[in-house]
């Protein structure tokens, strides 16, 4: 649809008004259940209306019931969500954004990554959604997990996401969130170099996490990068759970490192990841 011609796309007074009204009473991101008491509708009539609208050109449609405002400039319905944040915490909250996601917000990493991470309470069926050409990486976390985020405004929408420190223990928990173990060791090495590096929070939240794997590649990391952080080393020693654990599950791990109680591709024993 060409901008100029949308005027003519049949929208009558009240539809206008309507409209205006739901622009600027919702967030980025518009549902029946938030249309509805906006334009004084029941939520079924709101649908259909959402529905029309979008069939006119002025939404478009993400997923069953949910919408958003197409820009003016739009030739079609077809277009890249503005911001696939905002469409996360819509659809999945509680959630909060985190992995490589999070590790680029922080510039922990200059990596391009294809896909957003969502850490989520909701154990949705597709764990890979791809919703208007953004990809998404759906991985459940218990309610009680929620901790160490920061909420970061996304337009009008307040987005939760993994401060640095859950950000790296997140990582180290499944290294796939950060793209393998090579490339969170990466971003491990750019954390501890940066002003966001706090041990004492890092340590924290792993205790927090409870995740006995955790310590051993955190462990591992640490006395192969930072050998100085005794401190941390020690604590990660004292806390290894029971059990072998694989430094990255989609490597191949010949080596055993005992210290560690961590099975690791061969030749990282001596050397570093």
């Amino acid at each position: 649809m060409k901008p100029n011609s949308r005027h003519l796309s049949g929208l009558g007074k009240l539809d206008r008004e309507r409209l205006s009204a739901l622009m600027r009473g919702t967030k980025g991101t518009i549902t029946n259940d938030q249309a509805a008491p906006i334009i004084g509708v029941s939520p079924s009539e709101a649908s259909k209306m959402l529905a029309r609208w979008c069939q006119k050109g002025w939404l478009s449609r993400v997923v069953q019931g949910l919408y958003v405002p197409l820009p003016l400039e739009a030739a079609g319905p077809d277009v890249p969500l503005e911001d696939p944040w905002q469409i996360a915490t819509t659809l999945y909250s509680p959630c909060y954004i985190g992995g490589w996601s999070a590790a680029e917000h922080w510039d922990l990493t200059e990596q391009i990554f294809r896909s957003i991470v969502v850490m989520t309470t909701l154990r949705p069926r597709d764990r890979k959604p791809v919703l208007q050409g953004s990809a998404y990486l759906l991985t459940t976390v218990a309610q009680e997990k929620l901790f160490g985020l920061k909420t970061v405004w996304r337009g009008q929408t307040k987005v939760s996401v993994s401060d640095p420190s859950r950000t790296i223990i997140d990582m180290l928990s499944e290294p796939r969130l950060g793209g393998g173990i090579r490339s969170v060791q990466d971003m491990f090495r750019n954390y501890m170099d940066s002003e966001m590096k706090d041990m004492k929070q890092l340590i924290d939240y792993a205790d927090r996490l409870g995740n006995g794997a955790v310590f051993k590649r955190l462990g591992f990391l640490l006395e192969k990068n930072s050998p100085s952080e005794s401190g941390a080393i020690d604590h990660c020693l004292h806390n290894l759970s029971m059990g072998n654990a694989r430094i990255d599950p989609k490597l191949p791990a010949e080596t055993l490192v005992s210290k560690w109680r961590l099975w690791v591709p061969e030749g990282w024993k001596a050397g570093v990841v």
